[in-house]
This record gives C-alpha cells, sequence and structure tokens, in this order.
C-alpha cells in the first residue's frame, strides 16, 4: 500500500506500507506533485535492476536500504534492521507490495 501526504506546505511524500502497516521505504520530499507522480509511475519497475536497492549499515551496525531511481538518486529509505536477513527481507516485502500496482490510478 502506497500513502501519499503532504510534508511542510509545499512539498509531498510517499510512504509504502506492506499489508500489515509496517513501513518498508520512506520517500524524500519533493518539490511538486508532477516530480512525485512520475516517480511513483517508476516504482512499477522497481523488480528489475538489483542495482537500484543500495544496502547500507549505520553506525550502529544496524542495516537499512535506500531505492534509487535510475539516474542513480536516492527517493527512498527504509528503517534499521537488526540482520542483513531482515533487511534482505524487506527489500522482498516492498518488492512484492509494489508489484500488484498497475497504474497511477491504482495509487
Amino acid at each position: 500500500m502506497i500513502e501519499i501526504k503532504k510534508v511542510k506546505s509545499t512539498d509531498f511524500q510517499f510512504v509504502v506500507k506492506s499489508q500489515s502497516g509496517k513501513t518498508l521505504l520512506e520517500s524524500i520530499p519533493f518539490a511538486d506533485k508532477k516530480a512525485l507522480d512520475k516517480t511513483l509511475k517508476s516504482l512499477r519497475k522497481v523488480n528489475s535492476p538489483v542495482t537500484l536497492f543500495e544496502r547500507k549499515t549505520n553506525f550502529e551496525g544496524k542495516f537499512l536500504f535506500n531505492l534509487k531511481n535510475e539516474e542513480g538518486q536516492t527517493i527512498g529509505s527504509s528503517g534499521l534492521y537488526s540482520s542483513e536477513a531482515g533487511m534482505e527481507n524487506g527489500i522482498k516485502n516492498l518488492k512484492n507490495s509494489l508489484q500488484p500496482i498497475k497504474t497511477i490510478g491504482e495509487l
């Protein structure tokens, strides 16, 4: 499920949640709705190149991932995971949550 929300007075952001309601990915703020819509349309192709996911470890040893667009810009970040396997499962859940999206109208 994808939620779109307005942050601040001018920016838009989307959040991808699992069926159980857990946040899988929170996007960067977008200055306008057109940029947000373009990014959401590109999410339908998230199952293609594995390089769209940047896997990272923070200074506390927790795992997280960033989702990047085709130009290599970060468009969203996950929460923190206590294990690498948990992070990989988060990526899998994100892909599964986005897979049913066929058109922007379904958002």
